[in-house]
């Protein structure tokens, strides 16, 4: 791991008011709780299309943790790998110290997942990081929102507003979520597994 070059944290979701309480876009609902957590401010990047926000884990000791280049792409999802590349590039930040937060319909809502690499799971935002990046070794947490119900087609149901119901635990998962964010960063992917997992 490189000391000097930040953790870039990217989360995934689409530009515009319409979008923004889509299940698709609760990887920018966790983008903008990690600012606030490390005192980022987002603002639009110069290098790429994208808002961009700086800022540094705390410790418990009163240390300032590592550095954390918080990403929402502008580009809209099946775009979202250029910005991604070119911040990475810029900052020379390791795959190893990227993280994607996505929606994710192979996981019940109620649960967040971390992983290393693997497939995309037709999620688009992922496959163009994963062909920008040319390779698919970056971090993931993936945030649970299960399979749309009867016949309703994927599409359309990652493009729908949580439920009501769904809206009572939100804020619970999105914290979660950005926790888990913070355990990779901290401890790795494993421990966060073990931490998060099982519950």
């Amino acid at each position: 791991m490189s000391d000097e070059a930040p953790w870039l944290v990217v989360g995934l979701g689409n530009p515009g008011r319409e979008y923004a309480g889509n299940r698709h876009n609760v990887g920018f609902m966790v983008a903008d709780l990690l600012a606030s957590r490390t005192g980022g401010k987002f603002g639009r990047a110069k290098r790429a299309q994208a808002e961009a926000a700086e800022g540094r884990l705390g410790f418990p000791n009163g240390h300032s943790g590592p550095r954390l280049l918080i990403l929402k792409p502008l580009t809209y999802m099946n775009l979202s790998g250029a910005p991604v590349v070119a911040l990475s590039q810029f900052f020379k930040v390791p795959v190893a110290q990227v993280i994607a937060v996505h929606d994710e319909l192979d996981v019940p809502f109620g649960q967040v997942r971390a992983k290393r690499g693997g497939g995309e799971g037709g999620h688009n935002g992922l496959r163009s990081m994963s062909k920008s990046l040319a390779t698919k070794e970056y971090a993931r947490v993936r945030f649970g929102i299960g399979r749309p119900p009867g016949r309703q087609d994927p599409a359309d149901y990652v493009l729908s507003d949580f439920s009501g119901a769904e809206r009572k635990e939100l804020d619970f998962l999105v914290d979660r979520a950005a926790d888990m964010v913070e355990a990779i960063v901290q401890e790795g992917v494993e421990w966060a597994q073990n931490k998060y997992h099982g519950v």
